[in-house]
């Protein structure tokens, strides 16, 4: 009751200086300091210290607001004094003010050098009586905030005590609402509430509310200690020993480690769909336990993201004049592959953007194809990246692993690119066609990816599991047969045969590159050992029989190393190897020419094969019995041949007038035809007109031209059809001393691919049908009416040797 009186004691002026505060509501009896640095209210502090030291205080509505106008003030506020004043040394003044009552402004009085308000004093309802409501509401009120102190509100004990005291409902709800920390507006609301019932009540409510934000934050809390487990323990004690070793001196491994590898992956200038991912492996792997399964695989994962190429690659030497002499020093011939190369290099100059070519060089063992890819990638500046696929049946070569399995790395393709260190090189993919297939795949179909450049520019491999742009690449295959290659992946690739050499491309590049490769590789000088054209010749010839190169460097180092032996031994002088001491050095001739070829003979004729190391010279013969009617077939002859034989005898039968025969010669006498060389398997529909020739020349006994050779297919009806392998059949007459070459009509094309050098030293003869090749094969045709029937096999009895001779297998295949 003391406190109603002292207000009606009160008296207040009519006008006051207005003090507008922000961020704090003042209620009355509430003693709190104030910062004061407008100067506006400064003057108005001034003001009411030299009067009574009363002051009007009214909350501002924008807490932002440096000059709030008449509007931006609230018009209920509190009168309160000033109890202290204290100058700052930055111009500020402190002072001390207590709430005294409350009151609403009602006028502006003036706006300069201060705010001057009428102020109208808003006086307390008195509670007559204190209810059983009003009472219950005051306890109620005063558990409540015994409540939230309890969990864990701070509100200095002094005021729990005067609370306990407190009798009178509106001031018990100033006192607790200027402690529990409400919003601006919400601490308005209240104050302007006149009702001291009303205003408990609601204060009641803000409690309430209080109450179950603090339950809430309670049970937050305990749920984190209680998840809380071995992870955050171990946190906690990785960190204590992060700060011993930062107080011993020593750096946080990982945490270098770590930074190392995100700095990494920011220089590896990665695609943004790959870097988002990258980053995001890099968050696991930071978060993860070093010791756990998981990240030494992460790791792994994070090495291989950060070593690919994503964005490395070299440039290109433009210079075509320069790469077509780098191709001219390293390889001779091959022009066809030279200008290939060239054409790329002039469209790249023009164009900077273009996808990379995607060669097939096909050809025979020794040709030179792996070292043609190494030349190429010289000319272009390319790194060069080559891998084996021989034997390979595993598809995740060429895919990669799905990181799940322990051990698991990419495929063979990044690989090479990471080994080569650039997203552009030269990739020679060798031995394409020894690719095989079991229960784990069929590599060749995971290659349609790589070498298809509408694919390729998005390559997926298992392992990286992220596009990789392969489109860059100059991928170079390599095969011995191009028909073990599957349809689809052929399709993809520009295929370029490789034939075999002739004898004066042999020895050019014997003297180019394999003599003086060979004396240096055996310690030996071009003053101690000196080979002549003519002996390298006779190595060719009389040692080697085949397409390429190999077994040619292999004799020609043979003699180096006997030479190095003898200068080893103290011998001291030039040695010069001519056709004569070849064999001192080689031993006997390996090759001899057939002792067929010598003479013209009745029922042998020459054929030409297609092998997979080259072309081969076939030779067919046939020979007549008396019996009853039969052929005979031998000579490890495949289905296809000996439905050649059977084509080409009933074509015979079937023109018996005009090859002069009696009209039962088939059934009087047995006919035997055989290929030599009976222990090797062929095949093939090529022998066709060599069988047809050899059975005409025994049946109507005319010799067949020892210098003529022939390849073609037979019909029923007599006519040649085209084969396949021309130039390295062309290559193989030549090396047997072959003159005349009899060809299919449809093959004069292909001749267009054999260099002219080869064509001078041969006739070629085509034929559409089998009269065709007979005229030029046999010594006469039409043959004349037979004197008697006797089997004659020969036309001159001449003894034969026996050759040693180590031809290649001769498996002619589809090609014919």
């Amino acid at each position: 009751m003391e406190n109603k009186q002292e207000n009606e004691e009160l008296k207040i002026p009519d006008v006051l200086p207005l003090l507008p505060v922000r961020d704090v509501v003042v209620y009355p009896y509430m003693i709190l300091p104030l910062f004061v640095g407008r100067e506006i209210s400064i003057a108005a502090v001034d003001h009411a210290l030299s009067k009574d030291r009363l002051i009007f205080l009214a909350t501002q509505k924008d807490v932002g607001d440096e000059d709030p106008t008449p509007e931006a003030i609230y018009e209920v506020g509190t009168v309160a004094m000033i109890m202290r004043m204290l100058k700052l040394p930055d111009g500020r003044v402190k002072i001390l003010v207590q709430g005294l009552t409350k009151g609403r402004i009602s006028s502006y009085v003036a706006a300069k050098p201060f705010y001057s308000v009428h102020v109208e004093r808003i006086a307390e309802p008195a509670v007559l009586e204190s209810s059983l409501e009003t009472e219950a509401l005051m306890r109620t009120v005063k558990e409540q905030l015994a409540r939230i102190i309890s969990l864990g509100k701070v509100i200095s004990p002094e005021v729990m005590v005067i609370v306990e005291n407190m009798q009178e409902p509106g001031s018990l709800a100033d006192l607790i609402a200027s402690n529990i920390g409400l919003k601006v507006e919400e601490a308005q609301r209240l104050l302007e509430i006149i009702d001291p019932l009303e205003r408990l009540k609601r204060v009641n409510e803000f409690l309430n509310k209080e109450h179950e934000l603090l339950n809430m934050q309670a049970r937050i809390q305990s749920a984190a200690k209680e998840e809380m487990g071995k992870s955050q323990r171990e946190y906690y004690l990785r960190e204590q020993l992060r700060a011993i070793q930062q107080e011993l001196g020593e750096t946080d491994a990982r945490a270098e480690e770590m930074a190392e590898l995100r700095k990494a992956l920011e220089n590896a200038k990665m695609p943004p769909q790959v870097e988002k991912e990258a980053l995001k492996q890099l968050g696991r792997l930071e978060q993860m336990h070093p010791d756990a399964a998981e990240s030494g695989m992460l790791r792994t994962y994070m090495d291989w993201m950060v070593e690919l190429p994503w964005s490395k690659s070299t440039k290109d030497a433009l210079d075509i004049k320069r790469a077509k002499e780098i191709l001219d020093e390293d390889h001779f011939y091959l022009e066809k592959i030279k200008e290939r190369i060239l054409e790329f290099l002039a469209v790249r100059k023009l164009k900077k953007r273009m996808k990379g070519p995607i060669l097939c060089f096909v050809g025979p063992p020794g040709v030179g194809k792996t070292s043609l890819g190494k030349s190429i990638a010289r000319a272009m500046g390319r790194k060069f990246v080559r891998i084996s696929l021989g034997g390979v049946r595993d598809e995740a070569e060429i895919r990669g692993h799905r990181r799940t399995y322990v051990g698991a790395l990419p495929g063979r393709i990044l690989q090479g690119l990471k080994q080569a260190n650039s997203n552009n090189p030269v990739f020679m993919l060798d031995e394409l066609d020894k690719i095989g297939a079991d229960f784990r795949g069929d590599p060749s179909s995971a290659l349609l990816e790589v070498l298809d450049p509408e694919q390729n520019h998005a390559f997926s491999d298992h392992y990286i599991n992220l596009p990789f742009n392969l489109s860059n690449v100059m991928f170079i295959a390599t095969a011995n047969q191009i028909d073990p290659v599957p349809g689809p992946l052929q399709d993809r690739m520009e295929v370029i045969n490789l034939a075999g050499y002739t004898e004066e491309e042999k020895l050019q590049i014997a003297k180019r590159y394999l003599v003086p490769r060979q004396i240096k590789e055996n310690g030996i000088t071009e003053k101690i050992l000196t080979i002549s054209d003519e002996a390298i010749k006779a190595i060719i010839a009389k040692y080697t029989r085949e397409a390429g190169l190999r077994n040619l460097e292999r004799e020609i180092g043979s003699i180096c190393r006997k030479v190095a032996r003898k200068v080893a031994e103290g011998e001291k002088k030039h040695f010069i190897v001519n056709p004569a001491a070849v064999a001192k050095y080689l031993g006997p001739p390996k090759f001899l020419r057939e002792e067929e070829m010598k003479q013209n003979e009745v029922g042998v004729a020459t054929g030409l094969a297609w092998t997979p190391v080259g072309g081969e010279v076939l030779f067919v013969e046939a020979t007549i019995m008396k019996g009853k009617g039969g052929l005979t077939l031998t000579g490890q002859l495949g289905d296809v041949m000996k439905e050649s034989v059977q084509a080409a005898l009933s074509y015979i039968r079937s023109k018996e007038t005009e090859f002069h025969l009696s009209d039962d010669f088939f059934h009087n006498m047995e006919i035997h035809v055989h290929v030599p060389a009976g222990a090797i398997p062929k095949d093939g529909p090529s022998a066709g007109i060599t069988m047809a020739t050899a059975l005409v020349s025994a049946l109507t006994r005319v010799p067949v031209r020892k210098d003529v050779a022939m390849t073609g297919e037979i019909t029923l009806r007599g006519k040649v059809l085209p084969i396949g392998g021309l130039k390295e059949k062309m290559l193989a007459a030549i090396r047997a001393g072959i003159t005349t070459i009899v060809i299919p009509e449809q093959n004069k094309k292909d001749l267009e691919e054999v260099p002219r050098h080869i064509m001078k030293k041969i006739t070629i003869v085509t034929a559409k049908n089998i009269d065709d090749v007979l005229k030029v094969a046999l010594e006469k045709f039409p043959p004349l009416p037979a004197p008697d029937k006797t089997p004659v096999t020969k036309t001159k009895a001449a003894p034969r040797k026996v050759l040693v001779t180590t031809r290649k297998s001769v498996v002619v295949g589809a090609k014919g």
